[in-house]
């Protein structure tokens, strides 16, 4: 990894570089755009390598394509063999053949990855063929610094259902079977508080925030995710990073505003107004 911070001879210094894999969401509110516009509020550049686009507004998603393999390994290459990364955030990846491709892109990069490992979107509309999970488990997981399931992710992965907050432990210890660094279990679904466990087996860190009454929150698992990526790519170590990363979408989620007919997104840009 290079260093965090880069100047051209006489010029302004760059700022570090985080790289996203993931799918484009139309409605701007998750995916690539949630991702970009993230990793711009937390004083980062951000670089993308699309890997599906999907017909999607506040409603849901109506239509999802995924791009070729090829396409998806040229993009990477292109961003990381000219500009190069100093974290890489993974999203939807939508199947087998990508997860793989992704997965060995990966294995050749020296920075660390924040693999969010996306399988329904906010309205419960499918974003990952069931036939990818083992891909997920055996050749995604592995790669990450941290893996940022959410509940949901956490059943589908490992089987293990999380009732309350007492089972945190027992799911972290499933994903980090399989063999990330650190898990980082979403708790947002549960009930009560919104707590987070992050943990990598030997010592836990218990993120806690109050709930706030706001039905806009689409784009939290990504934002997150590529907010724990800016602060790795700032040189924050995990738990550094993804303590920053909670404060950060704990703000968002608060100023999340309607848009459309459905469920809006989180507010991005809200340290701004």
């Amino acid at each position: 990894m290079g260093p965090l911070r880069r100047r051209v001879r006489g010029g302004p210094v760059t700022p570090p570089l985080v790289l996203t894999v993931a799918g484009s969401d139309a409605g701007g509110g998750a995916g690539i755009q949630a991702d970009l516009k993230t990793m711009l509020a937390l004083g980062t550049h951000g670089m993308s390598v699309l890997t599906a686009v999907t017909a999607q507004n506040s409603l849901g998603v109506q239509g999802t394509w995924e791009l070729p393999v090829e396409a998806v390994r040229a993009q990477y290459r292109s961003v990381v063999d000219d500009i190069g990364v100093g974290a890489v955030k993974t999203g939807m990846l939508a199947s087998a053949p990508l997860v793989e491709a992704v997965a060995e892109l990966l294995a050749g990069t020296d920075a660390p990855v924040v693999v969010d490992p996306v399988g329904v979107s906010k309205h419960g509309d499918p974003l990952l063929a069931a036939s990818a999970l083992d891909s997920v488990r055996t050749r995604l997981l592995p790669a990450a610094t941290v893996a940022t399931p959410n509940l949901d992710e956490v059943t589908q992965l490992t089987g293990v259902t999380v009732a309350d907050e007492a089972d945190l432990p027992r799911a972290a210890a499933a994903i980090l079977a399989y063999g990330p660094r650190w898990a980082l279990i979403k708790g947002g679904h549960l009930a009560g508080e919104a707590v987070d466990l992050l943990t990598d087996g030997s010592e836990e860190h218990w993120l806690r925030a109050p709930r706030h009454d706001n039905r806009h929150t689409h784009g939290t698992g990504c934002t997150l995710a590529s907010a724990v990526a800016a602060g790795l790519a700032k040189g924050l170590s995990v738990p550094e990073a993804v303590t920053e990363a909670k404060a950060y979408v704990t703000g968002a989620i608060a100023a999340g505003f309607a848009l459309g007919g459905g469920i809006g997104p989180v507010d991005h840009g809200w340290r701004w107004r």
